[in-house]
């Protein structure tokens, strides 16, 4: 469940160096501040959430229902909302402020962006198709689809098959990512890595979704009595046979 999140906006990436003198990727996050907008508890709306506003924008590009809403949160109008569903919200209340230490290094978080659009995109591109032979009178057409499929039976194209057709330009989650570095006074979060979306995107940042385990550590003896590791004398299967 998340217990932390906010919204940003991607600035870009550059490096840095780690302790060990390694070159490290890394994208610079301009990271709120956020106000929260609105609060959703399980006895009103069923579910506990706080919607979450950025950027501030003037008031004549707003509808009413729109400034109606985030007034309610106090004089400050946001361009960007995004609603989060916290695991406890009893510490947040309307109007309250999230900066960009709410996130610590050393943090794993998912980062959710809309990917660059690449326009109309054929299937090598698009899906890594392998075009035909260039030789040997292959014609006009080593860059097509190609065969789509049966004539009689089905007599039609299944569901998923690969085109051409928009490429990029759709919501991506890029989960587990490192934070290097938080800067609170000038809204800084640097994630190591790359983050979907072209420079100025907006992005989503929230707790990890991942189970985190230490490297190493085994799987643990299994609670199934029907396997070796959880009987009180386990015997290899190879034992047993003989």
């Amino acid at each position: 469940m998340i217990n932390k999140a906010i919204i940003g906006k991607k600035v870009g990436m550059t490096q840095i160096f780690d302790e060990a003198g390694k070159v490290v990727p890394v994208t610079v996050i301009e990271a709120g501040p956020n106000v929260v907008v609105q609060k959703k508890t399980t006895d009103k709306e069923g579910y506990n959430a706080v919607q979450l506003g950025y950027e501030d924008i003037t008031e004549r590009r707003l509808s009413n229902p729109e400034k109606g809403h985030l007034q309610k949160a106090g004089d400050s109008l946001k361009k960007y909302l995004k609603e989060f569903r916290f695991e406890d919200i009893s510490a947040l209340d309307v109007g309250d402020v999230i900066r960009a230490d709410v996130f610590a290094e050393g943090d794993k978080i998912d980062v959710t962006g809309v990917s660059k659009g690449k326009g109309y995109s054929g299937v090598i591109k698009r899906w890594n198709a392998g075009r035909t032979p260039m030789s040997h009178g292959g014609g006009p057409v080593h860059r097509h689809a190609g065969s789509m499929g049966s004539g009689t039976s089905p007599g039609r194209i299944f569901k998923g098959k690969i085109g051409a057709g928009q490429m990029g330009n759709e919501q991506v989650t890029v989960q587990n990512l490192d934070v290097v570095k938080v800067d609170a006074d000038l809204n800084m979060i640097v994630v190591r890595g790359a983050v979907p979306g072209p420079k100025g995107g907006v992005v989503y940042l929230k707790n990890t979704a991942k189970t985190l385990r230490a490297k190493g550590t085994g799987a643990g003896i299994s609670a199934n009595p029907q396997k070796a590791s959880a009987r009180v004398n386990p015997q290899k299967a190879s034992a047993r046979n003989k």
